[in-house]
């Protein structure tokens, strides 16, 4: 059950890694070879998603098989946001939902705008504690 969508985001390609990105168009004219990867790179990035709902968080990832992962808002403790310098300056980073316990439930990387995915989260609950 998705509900109503708040939030939906895939990993950045060029934002999260501009070097690797100018790199693989590079070699697209020197060997062909880059064309390949961006596109594996592309449809790996569209094949990962988080979506915000009013219900849940949903974590999806692959290409050809998919895992799926569903988090009912009430059980999520803690959302942490890592960035590290050149993160912050392309704003993108890292997102780790917590729930009971210590480790995360699932990591999202490469998120662009990682604080307002944290934001969209945060106001999914409060809707929630509304009803």
């Amino acid at each position: 059950m998705v509900g109503t969508v708040i939030y939906k985001a895939h990993p950045a390609m060029f934002r999260a890694h501009p070097f690797w990105f100018i790199f693989f168009v590079l070699l697209i004219a020197a060997f062909g070879i880059g064309l390949l990867i961006l596109l594996y790179w592309y449809v790996k990035t569209r094949a990962t998603a988080l979506t915000v709902s009013d219900h849940e968080l949903l974590y999806e990832q692959g290409i050809l098989s998919k895992e799926r992962l569903a988090v009912s808002l009430r059980h999520v403790r803690s959302v942490q946001v890592n960035q590290s310098f050149v993160n912050r300056i392309l704003g993108v980073g890292e997102i780790e939902i917590k729930t009971a316990g210590d480790e995360p439930e699932f990591t999202v990387r490469d998120l662009p705008d990682p604080h307002q995915v944290r934001e969209a989260i945060s106001r999914a609950q409060e809707m929630r504690l509304d009803d």
